[in-house]
């Protein structure tokens, strides 16, 4: 069976925080690769302004083009309708039985991931690798991910990584300011920030 990872969002911009999680649930779950995986319109995400598809997907595909093991994919971008990511893994799955898919998020998502839709499809049909986030402490990302076992028979991987506090709304907030977010995105992402006039 491959093990191939998924990092989903909306990557309004894509930043380094993404970047550092993925490359330790690389390497700590032993991963054949990630998919990066844009969103077209998430849930918990409706009421934001979002940039267009095209830019977010280019964002991404300048910030990884240099690791070969970060992989772009459109698969939510095309699909219609709000992004969820068990109708996610269930197109992945069916597509790919031969496959063991990696669901990749924030220790903030962790806490959350009981309210999303169908959330015993998403343990059903992945594992889930949890980094951490200032907002939760370690005692209550165990508590959580013991909870979510016992609940949903679900398979969590706890990160080992420092904290990396960057978020695409910090990223928003410093360019619409006529801040620099160097060290916060990519160079790549910030030039094309730069050149499409984006959040200002």
């Amino acid at each position: 069976m491959k093990k191939v990872g998924i990092m989903g969002g909306t990557f309004n911009p894509i930043h380094n925080g993404h970047l550092f999680l993925a490359e330790h649930a690389y390497e700590q779950a032993g991963l054949d690769y990630i998919l990066f995986m844009p969103s077209m319109k998430p849930p918990h995400k409706a009421d934001m302004t979002i940039v267009s598809a095209e830019h977010r997907i280019n964002m991404v595909r300048e910030a990884i083009k240099n690791n070969p093991h970060f992989i772009i994919s459109d698969l939510e971008l095309n699909r219609p309708g709000i992004t969820y990511t068990s109708d996610t893994l269930k197109a992945l799955k069916k597509d790919n039985p031969d496959t063991d898919y990696y669901f990749i998020v924030g220790g903030d998502s962790l806490m959350m991931i009981a309210h999303w839709m169908e959330p015993q499809t998403i343990f059903n049909l992945s594992t889930i690798i949890a980094g951490g986030r200032e907002q939760c402490s370690q005692n209550q990302l165990e508590e959580q991910v013991k909870n979510l076992e016992d609940t949903y028979n679900g398979k969590i991987i706890l990160l080992d990584m420092p904290l990396i506090e960057i978020s695409s709304e910090i990223s928003r907030d410093r360019v619409a300011k006529g801040k620099s977010i160097r060290y916060y995105v990519p160079d790549e992402v910030a030039s094309y920030i730069k050149e499409f006039n984006l959040y200002l």
